[in-house]
């Protein structure tokens, strides 16, 4: 792509290094954030400078949160005796847009992965098993895309509290076999949550 300022191509270049942002795309963003104030140009840059050096995960559930703590885990209406866990924080807003689910979350900030390299000790789970060995859950939700890598997971992590005491629970596969959590429409989010099941049940439905 022929650029005829440094400027602009090393904002191209930054800009293209987004997911789904292809050279064209980032060339149009730049050139209207040229044409824009430069005083908005700079709010620009400054948000995300902002909120790359201050945003926190919280403490408790490592979902997103700009305190020590998110307000999902600080909201007293919130169930702390139920916990959703998920794989990424995408999940959660995913969840939260269906407006049905009132407990809390538990971010694992991925899925157990061998080709990946990715195995439990880069997961967080000791902090889930910490939870529950506080005895204030109740019931814990495996809210989990259902591939191989998520079965996978969800196997493990019930393996590791099968003495606690808690129930695992999963969501019911309204959501489609090898689909991602976060693409999945609200209504079938919301009516895969509200039936879930016990684990135990859909270890037997799965043989």
């Amino acid at each position: 792509m022929n650029i005829p300022s440094k400027l602009i191509q090393d904002a191209v270049t930054e800009f293209s290094k987004l997911p789904g942002i292809g050279k064209k795309t980032a060339l149009r963003l730049v050139l209207h954030l040229l044409k824009q104030p430069e005083e908005s140009a700079e709010q620009f840059g400054a948000a995300i400078v902002k909120m790359r050096k201050e945003i926190k995960y919280c403490k408790n559930c490592h979902n997103i949160s700009d305190a020590e703590q998110c307000g999902i885990c600080t909201n007293p209406a919130r169930d702390k005796s139920l916990v959703c866990v998920v794989e990424n924080i995408r999940d959660i807003m995913a969840i939260e847009n269906t407006n049905q689910f009132r407990g809390t979350y538990h971010v694992l900030g991925g899925v157990i992965s061998p080709l990946d390299g990715i195995g439990p000790e880069q997961l967080n789970i000791s902090s889930l098993i910490s939870r529950v060995e506080k005895k204030e859950v109740s019931e814990i939700i495996m809210a989990i895309s259902p591939t191989m890598e998520g079965d996978t997971t969800i196997f493990y992590v019930s393996k590791q509290l099968a003495e606690k005491p808690v129930n695992i629970t999963t969501i019911a596969r309204g959501v489609a076999f090898g689909g991602e959590l976060e693409y999945t429409d609200e209504l079938t989010l919301a009516r895969s949550i509200a039936s879930r099941m016990p684990y135990e049940n859909y270890l037997i439905r799965k043989k």
